[in-house]
């Protein structure tokens, strides 16, 4: 049976979407979650106690990734405030990131930056700062980073959020090189198109939810939940084997060429 018991998660980005998601699916599958958000807010006790009424321990921490002058300062205070609230994590998911793009031909160097930051930084220095601890502790360590198909497939005037999440998936792979060793497993996800705040669109234009249905396979433009149960499998024994993947939770998107235009159906 796939379970995470006895096991404890800390995942970046966990307020909301893909990142809550992940979070729920594995308190319901036995792990002890500790969330986190760029800050506290009004809605923040309603969502401990959604996890609080599934039995798990919930602890929560705020940091703004993009606020430090150096994302290897937010990791450090990052990683000391979630040990604070609870040292038995043994599960990281670097889930946090963020769409900051601008036109290629507009693009400047803060916007690159952030984007890079966001995406890819502050999960390779969170992963270090926990591998060592791992490590000195002889702990069998799970990494997850959230990519997109984004990856793999790139969009009109989306460069720096497509080579970030281009580098997630090169960073799944070369960390995995790095820690196996170590009993510390790495792989990642990459959700397609899914329904989260960050994706409102989908809801508000119909024409643009008919064409991305038309241009997956499954015909599908899903909510965040289908994230859940694929981040719980990789980070379970039942991956034990699994190292340094990138799962597409996409539909069949990625494999698809393009579909056929409509009159030659």
């Amino acid at each position: 049976m796939i379970h995470l018991n006895g096991r404890t998660a800390f995942i970046t980005g966990s307020t909301q979407g893909v990142g809550l998601a992940i979070a729920l699916a594995m308190a319901e599958s036995g792990a002890d979650i500790v969330l986190h958000g760029k800050d506290r807010s009004e809605r923040t006790p309603e969502l401990l106690k959604q996890f609080e009424d599934l039995g798990r321990k919930i602890d929560f921490v705020a940091a703004d990734l993009l606020q430090p002058k150096s994302t290897d300062d937010i990791a450090g205070q990052l990683f000391q405030e979630v040990n604070a609230a609870n040292p038995n994590v043994d599960i990281l998911v670097n889930n946090a990131g963020g769409y900051l793009d601008k036109p290629f031909l507009e693009m400047d160097f803060q916007t690159l930056d952030n984007t890079m930051r966001l995406n890819v930084y502050a999960g390779y220095f969170l992963t270090q700062l926990f591998s060592k601890k791992w490590i000195a502790n002889q702990i069998d360590g799970r990494v997850l980073m959230t990519g997109s198909i984004n990856g793999r497939l790139a969009e009109e005037d989306h460069t720096a959020y497509d080579t970030s999440k281009g580098a997630v998936e090169m960073l799944v792979k070369s960390l995995c090189v790095s820690l196996a060793p170590h009993n510390i497993r790495v792989n990642g996800m990459a959700p397609g198109l899914v329904r989260t705040p960050l994706t409102a669109i989908v809801d508000r234009d119909e024409k643009f939810a008919d064409w991305m249905c038309m241009h997956t396979p499954n015909g599908q433009v899903p909510t965040a939940e289908v994230c859940g149960g694929a981040a719980v499998f990789l980070c379970s024994d039942a991956a034990s084997h699994v190292h340094g993947q990138m799962l597409l939770v996409d539909g069949g998107m990625s494999v698809w060429q393009q579909p056929d235009p409509p009159h030659l159906k």
